[in-house]
């Protein structure tokens, strides 16, 4: 994975966003409109949302490359480089739909795109294994991170992730051998602990995401 290059395209974002202020113009305009069901502890939900987007952002590299180093020791790396090396691009090619969004504001919906893969390969390893192939929880994140971006662009993004990943992994990418083994390790003790290292991204951000109180104000 190329993160180098993931790393210098943040930096330069902030760079960016240092100049123009566009996130936080983004923020204050979300802020009079965000979702019941996101939840932000204290009172400076600006600053809580601009690190929640700034981590969100950063932990895309550190994630790919988690992804590809379990890829790499479990035998599967032929399967899963493919659809990481998609993820890696659409923060350095995004597709056509991204054109105009510039700095921290538009590295989110491209850190959406690349989260929203990985979340979409553990969905098809925990169906096929039990477990995901990456420990890490980014399923209530992205949902905040959906919420922020708005619908019904959102909505295209998760569109464009589908299509990413359909035909990448499918049933038979599954009945490899080397599948098979890294089934068998899943059940060692040591990857247990490792993987209680991981916890849930949106938790570790301070922001949560409370669904009940989502659908009571529906």
């Amino acid at each position: 994975m190329n993160t180098s290059a993931l790393h210098e395209l943040i930096q330069r974002a902030h760079l960016h966003d240092a100049s123009s202020g566009d996130l936080k113009h983004q923020l204050e305009a979300h802020l009079e409109r965000l979702h019941p069901s996101i939840r932000i502890p204290g009172s400076d939900a600006l600053g809580v949302l601009k690190r929640f987007i700034v981590a969100y952002i950063e932990q895309v590299p550190e994630v790919l490359e988690a992804a590809n180093q379990v890829a790499r020791e479990a035998g599967i790396e032929a399967c899963i480089k493919p659809v990481l090396t998609v993820a890696e691009q659409f923060f350095l090619q995004p597709p056509s739909l991204m054109a105009g969004h510039e700095g921290l504001e538009g590295l989110l919906d491209e850190a959406y795109l690349a989260h929203r893969l990985v979340e979409e390969i553990n969905d098809r390893y925990i169906a096929h294994l039990g477990q995901p192939l990456i420990p890490l929880d980014t399923t209530v994140a992205n949902l905040i991170a959906h919420q922020l971006i708005g619908e019904p662009f959102a909505n295209q993004l998760d569109e464009a992730v589908h299509h990413a990943v359909d035909g990448m992994l499918d049933d038979a990418s599954f009945a490899q051998d080397s599948v098979a083994a890294y089934r068998e390790r899943l059940q060692d003790p040591q990857t247990e602990a490792a993987w209680k290292r991981w916890p849930c991204l949106s938790r570790q951000l301070g922001v949560e995401l409370h669904l009940d109180e989502s659908r009571e104000a529906v």
